[in-house]
């Protein structure tokens, strides 16, 4: 089965690409053969990567749901697809959705504007809420990614029944970084120190630190440029390769039982 990890932007560009790593796992199940990474620059090519043929499993770097009480407050639904197509026809724009998040977060206390769903503080290295749209533009993302993956037909277990041989999990590479390197920063700079933690980061993968899965970069400028890419968006698209091939051996790919089916839930939680 083909395995991607995908590292999302909102607004794609040549300088700030959606990145997209595929692999496959080998020598029974234990290594992870990093095959190919390929930069889109638009959002229908994105649409149209989706449209790849199955079977295929993939984690993305975006939020898949709302917060649970920003959502009944709001009645935009019961499900993912009824949540996403509400939003998108309350608010036809980017622009329109940071509006009205901001008129319900006006009347909110202080502090509890920016909610946040079980997932993104399941685990010690918490998530950004899916209400934020300036800094990281998760919301932004959340608009545009959750869209795309209804309208593509794709199957998002827990939360959206589609063709079961193309599967989309929602991932966080920093869950995966942060067993590696805590929270040693490896984004956004091309310091010292950044850069010596992104290769602590892709060298640990390659051994298979802590009983983990092992990567294998055949290609050496592909894991130069891991190493080189100050946006780290190249190694966050390899991470969510690793957590979607870790996914890939698990029963309901290590997912809970119960999923609330407006929020998601983050696969490496």
């Amino acid at each position: 089965m083909l395995l991607a990890g995908v590292d999302f932007s909102s607004n794609p560009s040549r300088k700030k690409p959606i990145t997209v790593a595929t692999g496959r796992l080998v020598d029974g199940c234990a290594v992870l053969r990093v095959d190919d990474l390929v930069e889109l620059f638009t959002l229908d090519a994105f649409a149209g990567w989706l449209q790849t043929p199955g079977p295929w499993l993939g984690a993305y770097d975006f939020p898949f749901g709302l917060p649970r009480r920003f959502v009944d407050a709001n009645a935009l639904g019961a499900s993912a697809a009824e949540v996403i197509a509400e939003v998108h026809r309350r608010a036809p724009t980017r622009m329109a959705w940071r509006a009205l998040i901001d008129a319900w977060g006006n009347t909110q206390p202080a502090g509890a504007r920016l909610l946040h769903r079980r997932t993104d503080v399941a685990s010690p290295v918490g998530s950004t809420s899916p209400l934020q749209t300036r800094y990281v533009p998760v919301g932004f993302m959340y608009y545009e990614g959750v869209a795309r993956l209804v309208a593509s037909g794709v199957s998002m277990p827990g939360l959206h029944v589609g063709d079961d041989g193309r599967v989309a999990l929602e991932g966080y590479p920093r869950r995966s970084a942060h067993a590696i390197v805590a929270r040693r920063s490896y984004k956004n700079g091309d310091d010292d120190d950044r850069r010596e933690a992104r290769e602590a980061i892709v060298v640990a993968l390659e051994v298979g630190a802590g009983g983990a899965l092992r990567l294998s970069i055949g290609d050496r400028t592909l894991r130069a440029s891991l190493i080189a890419d100050a946006s780290g968006d190249r190694l966050d698209a390899v991470l969510c390769l690793m957590q979607a091939a870790a996914a890939s051996r698990l029963v309901r790919y290590g997912l809970p039982r119960e999923i609330d089916p407006v929020e998601g839930w983050i696969v490496a939680a």
